[in-house]
């Protein structure tokens, strides 16, 4: 008879059970997330289409927006078709070492979607604050802890969210917590100081110029990539902290939205965001389906 407090027990599968609470509108839910997903895919491919085959993309710009939606389109696709498979189909089950390749999607590529909006705003102050210097200066050329499992094998999410996982461990899970405060604090906190540094300074530059226009053109420019970090760090810093400081005081169902809403949210409305705000992406759209090879802009 297997034994379930035996410390060394690992379960061959875990039970994804959605959204607990409301499962009676599973259905429902479905529609906002496939819809968001079909967006995000579309868009964010759509870019990459673009700057792949566009000469005048090819600059360091479109180079960290092409790595933000291919970040985009990994970490959305890594949990939102499981999801689906839950809502639609009930497929609840998912093997233990899929579970542990989800997490490492998931935690992998959002940390890395960080670290690119990072390398957008250091890109942004360099082309504004040293304008004359940007094409010289920017050119073209987890450590694994197995945990003891004894309280069963359904995980009340949509994904294998690490400490959903953790939480199931009958071992002493204080590591782990303060593993992920730690590596989101230092991943997150780091970018976030880098962004604001850049912008801080990107506003003295701007503030300094004595054209209206070209303080009108400075901001427009950054517009698109301010919309982006707003998108992107809102639901994820939530999610994390209420995650781990919220105890019982919010819904596991509101929980679980906000988890997903982080990781779909972002890959959604970037490749929105920035198709309308750069004026470069929205001519070679304008470009592609018109047919016409007239239209020319330029940009910083």
């Amino acid at each position: 008879m297997l034994m379930l407090n035996e410390t060394n027990w690992t379960p061959a599968s875990f039970i994804l059970s959605g959204v607990p609470g409301l499962e009676d509108i599973h259905m429902w839910i479905s529609f906002p997330f496939c819809s968001m997903y079909v967006v995000a895919m579309v868009g964010n491919c759509g870019l990459l289409y673009l700057i792949r085959y566009e000469d005048s993309l090819h600059r360091p710009m479109y180079y960290f927006l092409a790595m933000l939606s291919l970040t985009d389109i990994v970490m959305c696709s890594s949990t939102i078709p499981k999801a689906l498979c839950i809502f639609w189909l009930h497929l609840k089950e998912i093997s233990f070492n899929e579970c542990l390749v989800q997490m490492f999607f998931v935690h992998t590529f959002t940390g890395m979607e960080s670290g690119v909006l990072m390398l957008m705003a250091l890109d942004r102050y360099v082309a504004i604050c040293y304008p004359l210097r940007y094409s010289t200066i920017l050119t073209n050329p987890v450590i694994a802890k197995r945990l003891p499992y004894c309280r069963g094998n359904v995980i009340p999410h949509t994904y294998c969210d690490h400490m959903s996982v953790a939480k199931l461990s009958c071992g002493n899970i204080k590591a782990n917590a303060i593993y992920g405060l730690m590596v989101a604090l230092l991943i997150g906190g780091f970018d976030i100081l880098c962004i604001t540094v850049s912008y801080t300074m990107i506003l003295r530059a701007v503030v300094s110029l004595s054209s209206a226009d070209a303080r009108q053109k400075a901001f427009s420019t950054c517009t698109a990539h301010i919309c982006a970090i707003v998108f992107s760090y809102s639901p994820a810093f939530f999610s994390f902290f209420s995650h781990r400081f919220g105890g019982h005081t919010i819904p596991p169902s509101c929980h679980i939205i906000v988890a997903n809403v982080y990781l779909l949210l972002p890959p959604t409305m970037n490749p929105i965001v920035y198709g309308v705000k750069t004026k470069q992406i929205r001519d070679c759209v304008i470009r592609i389906v018109s047919g016409s090879k007239d239209i020319k802009s330029h940009d910083i």
